[in-house]
Parts: C-alpha cells; sequence; structure tokens
C-alpha cells in the first residue's frame, strides 16, 4: 500500500472518529481493559518510569487512569473531537499522526497504544514502529495491544462506522515476530473475545 493510500485512510479515520465522538466518550470499557492497563502500570513503577506517552488516545479513558496514578501523560490522537474529550478530562492532549511524532528522541519513558496500530497498513508499520522507538528513552517500556488472532487487512466492510474503517490484523505469532524486530519482548497476554475478532493481543514490549 502506497505512502498517498495510507494519507488517505488517515483522512477517513479522522473523519470517523470525529464523527463518532460523543458515542465513544460515552462508552464503557470491557472488562478485560482496565486489567491490561493495570498490568502496565506494574511494569512501569516496576521501571520507574514517569513520563508517558499514550498514542491513538482516543477520548482518554486509559490517559485518565495513568495520570490520576502519577504519571506525566501526554495524549496524541488524530481526531481533533477526541483530543477535545481527553482535554476535558485534564489531560495535556495534542492532534497529532504517531507516524510522525512531534517530540524529540527519547522524550518518553513509556509509550501506551491501545487499539491503535490495527489501523496501519502492514507497509507503513515499520516506519511508525521506529517512530515510536524514536521517542522512548533507553530501556523504555512499549505497550501494543490490539485485536487480531486472524490475517487480515483491509477495509471492515461490515464496519458500524462512516467512513468504514481500515484495519491489519495479525495472527498471535505474526505479530510478536514484528514486534521482536525492534523490541525485547517483556510480556505478551492473550484473551480470548467472543465476538467477530477472536482475539486481543497485549504485548509489553522494551526498547533494547
Amino acid at each position: 500500500m502506497c505512502h498517498m493510500d495510507y494519507e488517505a485512510l488517515k483522512q477517513d479515520l479522522r473523519r470517523a472518529y470525529d464523527a463518532d465522538a460523543e458515542a465513544r466518550g460515552a462508552m464503557d470499557d470491557a472488562e478485560w481493559k482496565p486489567v491490561e492497563r493495570a498490568r502496565f502500570i506494574d511494569r512501569l513503577r516496576e521501571a520507574g518510569a514517569v513520563r508517558l506517552l499514550e498514542i491513538g488516545a482516543g477520548h482518554g479513558v486509559s490517559g485518565r487512569r495513568f495520570a490520576d496514578e502519577g504519571f506525566e501523560v501526554t495524549c496524541v490522537d488524530l481526531s481533533p473531537e477526541l483530543v477535545a474529550l481527553c482535554c476535558a478530562k485534564g489531560l495535556d492532549a495534542r492532534v497529532m499522526d504517531f507516524a510522525d511524532l512531534d517530540f524529540p528522541d527519547g522524550s518518553f519513558d513509556a509509550v501506551w497504544g491501545m487499539n491503535c496500530l490495527l489501523h496501519v497498513p502492514r507497509a507503513a508499520l515499520p516506519g511508525v514502529l521506529d517512530e515510536v522507538r524514536r521517542v522512548l528513552a533507553p530501556g523504555g517500556l512499549f505497550y501494543w495491544g490490539q485485536y487480531g488472532g486472524q490475517d487480515h487487512e483491509g477495509i471492515w466492510e461490515t464496519d458500524r462506522y462512516e467512513p468504514k474503517r481500515f484495519f491489519s490484523f495479525f495472527t498471535a505469532d505474526r505479530i510478536q515476530a514484528i514486534a521482536a524486530e525492534r523490541f525485547d519482548t517483556v510480556e505478551v497476554t492473550l484473551t480470548a473475545l467472543d465476538s467477530a475478532i477472536d482475539q486481543y493481543q497485549g504485548l509489553i514490549l522494551k526498547r533494547r
């Protein structure tokens, strides 16, 4: 998938999430999401992490939790409407593309990305992972979580959002292999889901 295609996909994602921001803001957390956040918080405390960047921050539920736990949180998202919801929660939030993060090298002790990298085409994913790695301090922790279990890339034709969103899903073995090309693996949790998606894949990684 070419660069221009990814740029067009990002524009569609922004439109889809802007249009649905209010509804997303009213959504309840799935029961496994707080468990995933708690797992990462434990690792952050062990590592003495302070500065945390959340990419694809959505309406700020995770960012608010991390801030309440005492971390210095910065949130970024493509959607201005979702960023406004983050700001309403008292978070430092900015409209920004995680493929082009406007932060100096090594700015953060940790990066959290839950169900955002699944919108990145496979051809563009190495560049995004390189950007995440760049803003992490040496030894910094990266949480990469997303739906998967099946091998699929393309527009989700039954998506309720308009424009319909692009997704890239991986098998558990494949996502771990991709992560291992740039990061050391600290912990992996696979959560079975009772839905059209097979599983949630939660990877805690460390910058080499």
